[in-house]
């Protein structure tokens, strides 16, 4: 079994490399709560698996108290709320209301279809309204006070009254914000057309509400850190065997599918994209997986975007010589700056630097890799990819990103390198915890020593 192992800051080594197995004896505590958690596995809950929580407790690693976890990022919301002098919230985004209420009902098919939503007031009141008859999805979730059916309005569901349900869906969302006190203003954070037209047909005044969710979920509490350290410990299992798997031979849609097969098997939920490119398809980069043959002495890269345990994004970059070869001068070149650049700019995170100071100090890449470079220098992460994005000075955007870092923001730390008309490139990011003095990086996998020409 391999045991992934948290590297904290300072972390001044040149290189991570592999670490030892290690074999903890699960004590008598930890084997209950496993059998406690087993013994539920017949309701909707969604964690976890047998596999996985005996792997993660072999590492050491604790599961999260998902009610305390669902208390903290209601009362985030809340507080939310009460700053913007917003009475209350409306989400059809399902990550939105994933985060609200911890129900997570075909959150890959409502992200194009609007059939679910939630409310949430100021004082902390929940009305979800679920697909049709999937009121048993949510039983076990005491924090939703209401679950209602008939959200949204969308032409494949409704056809030609698609603009009489959503007057129907508008007036019960009126009703409900008078209930609950916000007669003057809602928050929304997306919605369909239709939808947006019913609204402003019976008077309701509404303001974006992308912000006030994703100013809630940027502060990460003590069970969302613990359950993002099980999603990354578990992804880092998955791309280890996605890295034993690694053959001349292999089409790359294979290899990707070893990704997801590991994921989903702990209990992992859906990968965002299908990022991964092998040879002359690393350079440029973007490049999804396909039925190209990998071949010996070619680079690999991917990128996992991986929503895991506990619905936690886990959005960690390698890049592999496939074989046994030692690279070529263009691959080592690429490896190297891109192994400099995230190592470099990983060293500015602690709480109190300013979003501005990340985008103008650190590691500069040569202008032979400017061209070309990844489209942010880091990012929020955590149900998905989530605010700041940290760009380059070049495409900064002045007055956009104002705040600074604090202890419990998590941030993606960026680097692809690959010149214009070159045949390799490299990929490579890492997923870094702000602590109280540093910080600590949650995707310790190994690096590529045989591309590293300075690190040794």
């Amino acid at each position: 079994m391999y045991c992934i192992i948290d590297v904290m800051r300072p972390q001044k080594s040149p290189i991570t490399t592999a670490r030892p197995q290690i074999h903890r004896k699960i004590g008598p505590k930890i084997q209950a709560d496993i059998e406690a958690r087993r013994a539920s596995f017949d309701t909707p809950e969604i964690g976890p698996t047998l596999r996985a929580m005996t792997e993660l407790a072999e590492m050491g690693l604790s599961l999260p108290n998902l009610p305390q976890m669902r208390l903290y990022r209601r009362e985030r919301i809340m507080a939310e709320l009460q700053k913007s002098n917003i009475g209350g919230i409306l989400l059809f985004d399902p990550i939105n209301i994933r985060y609200a209420t911890d129900s997570m009902n075909m959150q890959v098919w409502t992200l194009h279809n609007l059939a679910r939503a939630a409310f949430i007031s100021a004082d902390g009141h929940i009305v979800l309204w679920d697909f049709t008859h999937c009121e048993h999805m949510t039983r076990h979730l005491p924090l939703i006070n209401e679950v209602r059916s008939g959200a949204g309005a969308f032409y494949f569901e409704h056809g030609a009254k698609e603009s009489a349900q959503a007057s129907k869906f508008a007036k019960e969302i009126k009703d409900v914000m008078t209930q609950h006190g916000c007669e003057g203003r809602i928050a929304i954070d997306r919605m369909d057309v239709a939808v947006s037209q019913s609204f402003q047909d019976v008077g309701i005044n509404y303001r974006s509400g992308q912000s006030i969710m994703e100013q809630a979920r940027l502060i990460k509490g003590p069970d969302e850190i613990t359950a993002m350290k099980c999603a990354a410990a578990a992804c880092g299992i998955a791309v280890k065997n996605m890295h034993k798997a690694l053959q001349p031979g292999l089409a790359e849609v294979e290899l990707w599918a070893v990704l997801h097969h590991e994921n989903i098997a702990r209990g992992g939920e859906w990968i965002e994209t299908r990022i991964l490119s092998s040879g002359p398809r690393t350079n440029p980069w973007m490049q999804e997986a396909g039925p190209r043959i990998i071949k010996d002495g070619e680079l690999l890269a991917f990128d996992t975007d991986l929503i895991g345990l506990y619905g936690m994004c886990c959005d960690m970059s390698r890049t592999w010589l496939v074989g046994d070869g030692d690279g070529t001068t263009e691959q080592k070149d690429c490896y190297q700056m891109a192994y400099d650049h995230i190592l470099e700019n990983t060293e500015l995170l602690k709480p109190g630097v300013s979003f501005k100071d990340l985008t103008f100090k650190g590691h500069v890449l040569p202008e032979a890799y400017q061209a070309q470079k990844y489209c942010v220098k880091m990012h929020g992460v955590g149900l998905c990819d989530e605010y700041p994005s940290i760009y380059y000075e070049d495409h900064f955007i002045e007055g956009a990103f104002e705040d600074e870092l604090q202890p419990g923001m998590i941030l993606c730390v960026e680097a692809y390198t690959g010149k214009v008309g070159g045949t390799n490139g490299v990929k490579l990011e890492n997923q870094i915890l702000i602590t109280q003095d540093g910080y600590e990086n949650l995707t310790p996998y190994p690096y590529e020593e045989r591309l590293l020409q300075n690190a040794l």
